[in-house]
């Protein structure tokens, strides 16, 4: 038995429009949802691994909010269809999807759920994208974007490999904060992103040095494999594929949907999944590699062969 991708969705909003991290979540939750022809009822678990939101909101867990947004289970005794839906917040940065794929395979495997869906949006604190925006900043290094990855069992050998994390002893490459002490009134929309001189190459190492024991420790081919990479800078797919001796194009890090500004963050596994699949692999090419490092540092590294070779 193994863990497979039912669907997945990936959204953005509309550039003149102040963004939300909840509704994004919740969008893009549906629309994974009608990819694969279920209705809210059919999800036992939400994992929410999104990390920036709006106003900095840090409770209740954003995963219930994004529960209610996409109306999944609302009330287990009075809704249509009796049943509990479990949701909770798991976040640790660009690695946080593959985090959740680890989590979400424990209780899938033992029994816990039928499906787990997993989402991930970032927004500004500031709400960036809006016109009207009291604080924009350019400065903010990560794009406005709502995904969503619905997994479930499957009782064929193709899915999910074991996932693997690991991180370095060197102080944090990268990191985001909010400045309490003396914070001004509108502290609220903002957020502080620091990054360490190097922080770029720092990562690199870290992404191809667990990329490369990964695929030794579990036997894959190289050659046959696609990465899917997540980027903390604009150039990390070219110099990621340099380093793990691939063609440029076998590193996917695709930029977000839609002109906005900014890179993926959390959302970055589930964009580079659906590009690979929706653009077609190529035929020498039958399983993918998502790669993740990010704040710590840390590194997650899982293995994935989809059921079927389809585009749409």
């Amino acid at each position: 038995m193994a863990i497979v991708i039912t669907a997945a969705a990936v959204v953005a909003p509309p550039r003149a429009s102040a963004a939300r991290a909840v509704q994004l979540a919740g969008e893009a939750s549906l629309a994974c949802l009608a990819e694969a022809r279920l209705s809210p009822d059919a999800v036992g678990v939400l994992i929410n691994v999104g990390v920036y939101r709006e106003h900095n909101t840090f409770e209740p867990a954003v995963g219930a909010l994004v529960q209610k947004e996409a109306g999944i289970n609302l009330d287990y005794l009075a809704h249509p269809v009796p049943g509990a839906a479990f949701s909770f917040d798991l976040m640790n940065g660009a690695c946080g999807v593959l985090n959740a794929v680890q989590v979400a395979e424990s209780m899938l495997v033992a029994g816990g759920a039928e499906r787990v869906l997993v989402t991930a949006a970032d927004v500004h604190p500031g709400g960036r994208g809006a016109p009207d925006a009291e604080h924009p900043d350019d400065d903010y290094p990560y794009a406005d974007l709502g995904a969503a990855l619905l997994l479930e069992r499957s009782a064929t050998a193709d899915g999910f490999g074991p996932v693997r994390t690991g991180g370095s002893d060197d102080p944090s490459a990268t990191a985001g904060y909010l400045p309490t002490a003396g914070m001004r009134a509108d502290g609220r929309n903002r957020i502080t992103v620091r990054r360490d001189p190097g922080f770029a190459t720092q990562l690199l190492d870290l992404a191809a040095d667990t990329a490369l024991g990964y695929v030794r420790d579990e036997g894959l081919d190289l050659r046959r494999t696609l990465v899917i990479g997540s980027r903390p800078t604009s150039d990390f797919g070219l110099r990621l594929a340099g380093r793990l001796g691939l063609p440029e194009d076998r590193v996917l890090t695709p930029d977000p949907p839609g002109a906005g500004a900014g890179l993926p963050h959390t959302a970055a596994p589930i964009l580079g999944y659906l590009r690979a699949i929706t653009g077609g692999l190529p035929e020498d090419v039958d399983q993918l590699l998502f790669v993740a490092v990010g704040a710590g540092p840390s590194a997650a590294c899982v293995s994935y062969r989809p059921q079927e070779r389809w585009t749409r």
